[in-house]
């Protein structure tokens, strides 16, 4: 880091402390005072001075992130860019539009076309906020890469601001900007770049409409080796397919592409999500239930990313209901999914103990939540195995019960349909039974010893999978230190050099000893 930012960070923390102290005699002041008026004036006073040392907080830490993105594009190291990139979640809590205004001004030329560009998108009102100094101390911008991270600040302020079509006019601009520029140190604001590109459109319902310039990209990407680009872009693609259910198109997509090992883990979190919803929706639930354990293994464990940890959740139990597992009690504890996963627990109930009319009207009451998070069809789908838990739970408790029992019990409509359920059971192996077919009754044969069947060796063969799986993920994710290695290295060869030199000097000793001996 230069030593301006550092030097321009340091004051910036001892007017912060000289703000506090001045804010808190304010507070002493006001509460020694009497009327209102004084302590209504210390108090606006006290909150002018807060918005402005916050509002050259927010400016110092956008002209830190200037020096990182210029110093990442001279090195040609993507660390730094990806260290200002990784800081641009909390600055976006801070960004207002006066301290965007006077940034672009001390930033660009006053007859610079993308200053009067960004400032007409931030609005008239912000010109006022300019100060005299700003447009004095104009710097030049060094690199592309921070007008385009300037661009960028400008959208993100656009979709937390609501202003839609005002973020797609810009977005649409910064795009052709990064294709026109087409520069490698570009990469990672690019990523960035096509993500909120993609979430202007979505939230306008306009999704269609940039999938040939997404896939264009895409493309482009994967030619260059661009894993960063690569990686969001693939992931834009699917979610852009699942938005209309195109869920044949996303398959082609995954079958024809392949995602980047070095992508991050976030990007890695999300394709996993995708790929695990393909194949549910393709009846591969064992595949599904693998990606989507990845899914929620590598994604953050905090409260940012709880949306994708609730999506990934509803999806995992969905899987495992239609497995013939039940989920963990303990998963529908944890605080952050307790409230979203409630309708998820009553299914499951009603899968565990067989009844279908509790999870008729389950159904029929969440609906809307399941086909707000598209899980409604598959849900559908557990209608089955719900009937197929009753029927194993009756031949346990009966060794001899009729049809029309059976019917009475699970709720169905006519003895034939309970015939033909108990049939299909007995021949898929889920229970172990016969059908008379003359009297009408169904017979439970005697339990038979698990351990003489293959059911043991399919789960320690899905465990051992599993375990192997985990190792082989931990190997490839371990990283050495390039210099500590060298130096080890060296090290190792110095102690052997020494040795052989030891070695040497013995044996030489030990000629003279002969040679001594010889004379005598």
């Amino acid at each position: 880091m230069s030593e301006a930012p550092r030097r321009s960070t340091r004051l910036n923390k001892n007017q912060e402390e000289d703000s506090k102290g001045k804010a808190k005699a304010v507070d002493q002041d006001v509460e020694m005072e009497e009327t209102p008026d004084a302590a209504a004036a210390a108090g606006s006073k006290s909150t002018v001075l807060g918005e402005k040392e916050l509002e050259a907080l927010v400016i110092a830490d956008i002209k830190q992130h200037f020096a990182l993105f210029t110093k990442s594009a001279k090195t040609h190291e993507a660390r730094f860019a990806i260290r200002a990139l990784r800081s641009v979640s909390s600055l976006r809590k801070r960004l207002t539009a006066q301290a965007l205004a006077r940034t672009i001004a001390s930033s660009y030329g006053k007859d610079d076309e993308a200053r009067k560009r960004l400032l007409g998108y931030l609005g008239p009102d912000v010109l006022s906020s300019i100060t005299p100094a700003d447009e004095v101390a104009v710097t030049k911008l060094e690199t592309p890469e921070v007008d385009v991270y300037l661009h960028l600040l400008v959208m993100i302020y656009l979709l937390d601001q609501g202003q839609l079509e005002k973020g797609i006019e810009l977005s649409n601009i910064t795009v052709h900007m990064v294709q026109e520029l087409n520069r490698r140190s570009l990469d990672q604001l690019a990523a960035k770049v096509y993500f909120y590109y993609s979430r202007f459109y979505e939230l306008t319902g306009r999704l269609e409409e940039i999938r040939p310039t997404l896939l264009n990209a895409q493309r482009t990407a994967t030619l260059r080796r661009d894993d960063d680009t690569q990686s969001t872009l693939i992931n834009l693609l699917l979610r852009n397919y699942f938005h209309y259910n195109l869920y044949d198109q996303a398959d082609k997509l995954v079958s024809k592409t392949a995602f980047p090992e070095n992508a991050t883990n976030n990007q890695l979190a999300r394709y996993m999500y995708y790929l695990g919803r393909i194949k549910a929706i393709q009846l591969e639930y064992t595949e599904s239930h693998q990606c989507l354990l990845q899914a929620v293994r590598k994604a953050p464990q905090n409260n940012v990313t709880a949306g994708f940890q609730q999506e990934a959740n509803k999806l995992l139990i969905i899987v495992q209901l239609l497995m013939g597992e039940i989920p963990e009690r303990s998963l529908f504890r944890q605080p952050m999914l307790r409230k979203p996963l409630a309708p998820y627990f009553q299914i499951t109930q009603a899968v565990r103990i067989g009844d279908l009319n509790k999870f008729q009207e389950t159904l029929a009451t969440h609906s809307a939540t399941f086909n707000a998070d598209k899980n409604y069809t598959l849900i559908l789908r557990l209608r089955h195995n719900v009937i197929k838990t009753g029927i194993r739970m009756i031949s346990l408790s009966y060794s001899r019960i009729s049809l029309r029992d059976v019917c009475l019990k699970l709720h169905l409509d006519s003895e034939e349909d309970a015939e033909y359920i108990v049939a299909k059971a007995i021949r898929d192996g889920v229970i172990d039974a016969t059908i008379d077919h003359e009297k009408g009754f169904m017979r439970s044969k005697e339990n038979v010893d698990i351990y003489s069947t293959n059911e043991p060796q399919h789960a320690f063969h899905q465990r051992i999978g599993f375990c192997l799986k985990l190792h082989n993920d931990s190997v490839k994710a371990m990283r050495f230190p390039l210099k500590t290695v060298n130096q080890d290295a060296a090290e190792v060869e110095a102690a052997r050099d020494q040795e052989r030199n030891l070695v040497q000097e013995i044996a030489e000793a030990d000629e003279d000893m002969d040679e001594d001996h010889g004379e005598l």
